[in-house]
């Protein structure tokens, strides 16, 4: 149970994101520009299922079962199947993913441990697989934020569904909705009717 009252139908970080509007929009924005936003040329190729491969390594080190769920099923909609996310949780070196992003997953999980774990070794092991800086920064950047969302939604002891269906639906509005706000914001269902 949540420790503050949060609509009963946002479960996760989305109650939280619409208990206080202010504090979300750049949060929104924040995560909008990460997995979502394109790279001038030649700064980066990482596409968006591989940016959420990032965040769904990240939730699922730091045990939030919520972003974990949400982000692995966008990252399975991206890549257009389930093996890849749950490989790269599993095991990142024998994941079916390019030496480059094996690397990139590496540094992303030494952030998540604590930001001086990331080594100039893991760095240099990028850049000799072809990460750009840019790559480089954001993942680092995409790692951080997710630590800082798990332990928002853990923090705050928020609910996470356990009906696989739920994370169907939000995978699919994550993926062609991205990370902004509806229109008029999250409405409560009707009321279940009554025979009455």
């Amino acid at each position: 149970m949540p420790y503050i009252p949060l609509p009963e139908h946002l479960p996760g970080i989305t109650g939280l994101l619409e208990y206080r509007l202010d504090t979300a929009m750049p949060i929104r924005e924040l995560t909008q520009i990460l997995l979502r936003g394109d790279a001038p040329a030649g700064e980066s190729s990482l596409t968006q299922g591989e940016r959420e491969l990032i965040a769904a390594l990240v939730s699922s080190r730091n045990c939030t079962n919520f972003c974990e769920a949400a982000h692995t099923k966008a990252a399975d909609l991206l890549l257009g199947e389930t093996e890849t996310a749950r490989a790269v949780k599993a095991d990142i070196e024998t994941a079916p993913v390019s030496e480059k992003m094996k690397a990139l997953l590496q540094v992303a999980a030494l952030t998540q441990q604590g930001g001086r774990d990331v080594t100039p070794a893991a760095v240099a092991r990028a850049r000799q697989a072809g990460a750009t800086d840019r790559e480089i920064h954001d993942t680092v950047l995409i790692a951080a934020l997710f630590c800082l969302y798990n332990k928002y939604v853990d923090g705050m002891a928020t609910v996470a569904p356990t009906d696989p269906a739920y994370y169907d639906i939000l995978g699919d509005r994550i993926v062609n909705r991205g990370y902004n706000r509806p229109p008029g914001g999250h409405p409560a269902p009707p009321p279940a009717a009554t025979n009455v």
